[in-house]
């Protein structure tokens, strides 16, 4: 063929090309803005010119169905019906022209019809599920998995797809039976089926999981797959114990490290579930012993766990402290004092000063511990602000802002040099140097740190508030005396002061703020109800005054975490945002009054 010609076909063949495919968007552009006989006759064309290409054949129909052209529309379908008769998909698009139609019966025999047909084609089962998915006849879309996994003679080839679709119909046992055989069948999928499960399961759903894998553990009980899936299911619902059940018998079945166990034991300490978290810890210890990478982690995280059980249980015992203690030593004994351990002599000089009241060898183990080569900087700092803190509880005022201004000036921007500014600033108040402390506390308003600006804000409103009102400083001497004797642990001491605050100034500005400190004293010792009726007075006779807000939180707090009346709780929330809207606190109590209600936290 000699060139010219050549050239002459190509151009006319794009040419055709270019005019085809103008006229697609043109006809795109008629179906979507609904002119239907216009789409229609551009469709015919498209469908004729392009030998019949199945896209533009399902346009055409959907137009003619649009004009109620139910004549017409018929003849076309069963004219390409002929011209591809292994297409089972043009049986829904019939059956969906005669519902049309009201002409339910002979739909059905097409719906029908069209699965019977099916052949061993995994590509055309899925196409067909779909025709039936589009039109959200799902009971059809499910038979047609169900006789493609019969024609495979693989039972799990679609499971995934049927749970989606059990998920649709709101089937719950069956939506979990072909999700979990979906990850029988390919483990990768294990994730994506968790992601659905916390999506679309209520809590009492898990019920149904927790039961099937029970049966496949006991139908599979070589399959690693179920147990892990039934301590995740545990874990959802915080039941920690059996999920640690589960890991304990996987990790010494596959003859593993503890990783597991560790990992889960993790979990449970940060939800706070310790007794589980410790057993988990404490078999990594026992039963995989130093050889494990996960030993010395185990033990110091179990020594964690039981401090933040016996603290934050609030019903200690004198008894449990010292087996705490003893515990801590026996740790240190066994690795060393030494940088590698300076977060547990963190951690022990702690325990020994605000809860043994062993404030002399607090004071000695973190000397030490600052002292040791090689610590890092910042759990050195984090130790010296400790250590001030206890020598401004002995007294000694001067060691105590010493150690404040060295962490200061090494953490000048940082967040532990705005703490360590805060403490001493917080120094000078309780020393009555009221004017210098305002001005730091102003300072520290803007900190990054959302607590040391509450803090700061909230104690620098308190000083400008009584500082005000008065020719004289001195009832918020008085009151400062007693906070720091609170500071100090010295309660009969602060309450003494209190009380001649109170009958020295009479109908003072402070009268709010004294039964807010008796009732932080009150909690220190634990004595919740006391602290109650201490603040529901502060919120019944202060309910102006800058306390009401802290009171209202700290009641809530109570009867959440300590009297146990989370109907209470959420009130007090909720008044607590509604009337104080302006509050600092009424984010977090906004927040704890939606947990509480049992809405889902992002």
């Amino acid at each position: 063929m000699k060139k010219p010609i050549v050239l002459t076909l190509l151009f006319f063949i794009g040419l055709a090309l270019q005019l085809n495919g103008q006229d697609a968007r043109l006809a795109q552009q008629y179906y979507r803005d609904g002119e239907y006989e216009k789409a229609a006759v551009l469709y015919e064309n498209l469908y004729k010119q392009s030998n019949y290409n199945d896209y533009y054949f399902d346009r055409y129909v959907e137009s003619l169905m649009a004009m109620d052209e139910y004549g017409e529309c018929e003849k076309v379908i069963k004219k390409h019906m002929k011209r591809a008769p292994d297409n089972v998909q043009l049986h829904v698009t019939y059956g969906k022209l005669l519902e049309r139609q009201v002409k339910d019966g002979e739909a059905r025999e097409q719906f029908e019809l069209a699965i019977e047909k099916l052949t061993r084609d995994q590509f055309a089962v899925t196409k067909l599920a779909n025709a039936f998915m589009a039109l959200t006849k799902y009971d059809y879309a499910i038979a047609t998995y169900e006789k493609g996994a019969e024609l495979l003679r693989d039972q799990e080839a679609f499971a995934y797809n049927l749970g989606e679709l059990y998920r649709r119909k709101g089937d719950i046992p069956k939506m979990v039976e072909n999700y979990l055989n979906s990850i029988r069948a390919n483990p990768n999928r294990v994730n994506n089926v968790k992601s659905i499960f916390q999506r679309f399961l209520n809590t009492g759903d898990y019920e149904e999981v927790q039961a099937q894998l029970y049966q496949k553990v006991q139908d599979d009980p070589d399959n690693p797959l179920y147990p892990e899936m039934l301590s995740w299911v545990f874990i959802q619902q915080k039941d920690y114990r059996s999920a640690l059940r589960q890991v304990r018998a996987l990790d010494r079945r596959l003859g593993e490290n503890g990783g597991r166990v560790f990992q889960l034991a993790g979990i449970a300490a940060n939800d706070k579930a310790f007794d589980a978290a410790i057993a988990g810890f404490e078999y990594i210890v026992t039963e995989k012993g130093p050889a494990s990478p996960f030993y010395l982690d185990a033990k110091r995280e179990a020594l964690r766990a039981k401090r933040s059980q016996l603290v934050d249980g609030y019903a200690y015992s004198q008894d449990e402290l010292q087996e705490l203690e003893n515990d801590y030593e026996a740790f240190l004994n066994e690795f060393g004092r030494s940088k590698v351990t300076a977060q547990i002599i963190l951690e022990l000089a702690e325990l020994e000063a605000l809860y043994i009241n062993n404030l002399e060898k607090a004071t000695t183990l973190l000397a030490e511990m600052i002292a040791y080569p090689g610590v890092n900087n910042r759990l050195q700092a984090q130790a010296k602000l400790d250590l001030a803190d206890y020598y401004l509880m002995q007294g000694e005022i001067w060691e105590a802002t010493l150690l404040y201004s060295q962490v200061d000036k090494a953490f000048k921007e940082d967040l532990l040099g705005h703490e360590a500014r805060f403490r001493n600033a917080r120094l000078s108040y309780y020393a009555g140097d009221f004017q210098w402390a305002q001005t730091q506390f102003d300072i520290l308003k803007s900190s990054t740190s959302k607590l040391i600006a509450n803090d700061a804000l909230d104690l620098s409103v308190f000083i400008m508030d009584n500082m005000a009102l008065d020719t004289t400083d001195a009832p918020l001497k008085l009151y400062a005396d007693a906070d720091m004797l609170v500071f100090q642990n010295q309660f009969d001491g602060a309450f003494a002061k209190l009380d001649t605050l109170v009958e020295a100034y009479p109908g003072h500005s402070l009268a709010d703020d004294v039964l807010y400190l008796k009732a932080k004293v009150f909690i220190k010792k634990r004595e919740y109800e006391r602290a109650a009726e201490l603040l529901q007075q502060i919120i019944a006779n202060h309910s102006e005054e800058i306390r009401a807000d802290n009171a209202l939180f700290m009641l809530a707090e109570l009867y959440e975490l300590q009297l146990g009346q989370a109907d209470k709780a959420q009130e007090l929330y909720e008044t607590l945002f509604l009337d104080y809207s302006n509050s600092v606190l009424a984010v977090e109590a906004r927040k704890r009054y939606r947990a509480l209600r049992g809405d889902q936290m992002q």
